[in-house]
């Protein structure tokens, strides 16, 4: 549970018994917690703490969630945010995606599920810098412009291959299992296998690499996944 301490999340929600329950479970998971209970107090928990999650209710007094989370992102602040909604209000769900909210469960939920769904989002959202443009060997590559060059000539790269590759510069040096490739460029919507990424993964290394069966840059970790060495 200690691998996650470092992460603060912020809860705001007006129902004393919900906020005191998500406090206990996310602090038994590890997570340093703070709360606020309505929007006003929300804003100001969260320009005080600059936590590194939150998690906002919609229904709320003084200020709703969908109000706060606009402010929030109207002053810049990106810091990832779940809405909890209630369960029937799906004109909420598509205002607070709108509005800016990277994800949303509805009331009543399970602990479980909301945990995981917070897990996920830190985990897309760390440590994973954007990086638009990478050069190396004779490749160069611009992720924004999904343009790529060999020896200053074009090379073919498919939209999943940009993000593929993109995904593991961003995490440069550090190993990335088939399983995180397979939520962060698969996404959980989509339902391939393992198998899919190493295909992937191979035909990549015969696009980019000098020597794809002596592999430099998208290298092998057996038995976790990959990693890029640039």
């Amino acid at each position: 549970m200690g691998s996650v301490s470092k992460f603060l999340v912020a809860i705001i929600e007006d129902d004393e018994s919900v906020r005191r329950s998500l406090e206990l479970n996310f602090e038994l998971e590890g997570y340093d917690v703070v709360s606020a209970g309505d929007g006003e107090a929300g804003l100001e928990l969260i320009e005080q703490h600059k936590p590194d999650l939150i998690i906002l209710d919609v229904m709320m007094p003084k200020k709703d969630g969908l109000q706060t989370c606009k402010e929030l992102r109207n002053a810049g602040i990106s810091t990832p945010l779940i809405l909890l909604t209630a369960r029937s209000a799906e004109v909420d769900k598509v205002l607070g995606l709108e509005l800016g909210a990277d994800d949303y469960l509805a009331k009543p939920f399970g602990m479980r599920e909301l945990v995981a769904r917070v897990k996920a989002l830190l985990r897309r959202t760390s440590n994973t810098a954007e990086v638009d443009k990478i050069q190396f060997d004779d490749i160069v590559i611009d992720f924004k412009a999904y343009k790529a060059e060999r020896n200053a000539q074009p090379l073919e790269l498919s939209a999943r291959e940009y993000r593929l590759l993109r995904y593991l510069v961003a995490k440069n040096g550090s190993v990335v299992t088939r399983d995180e490739l397979l939520d962060e460029v698969w996404g959980y919507n989509s339902y391939p296998s393992t198998r899919t990424v190493d295909n992937h993964i191979a035909r990549l290394r015969q696009k980019v690499e000098s020597n794809a069966n002596v592999p430099k840059h998208i290298v092998t970790v057996h038995g976790v996944g990959y990693k890029f060495v640039s």
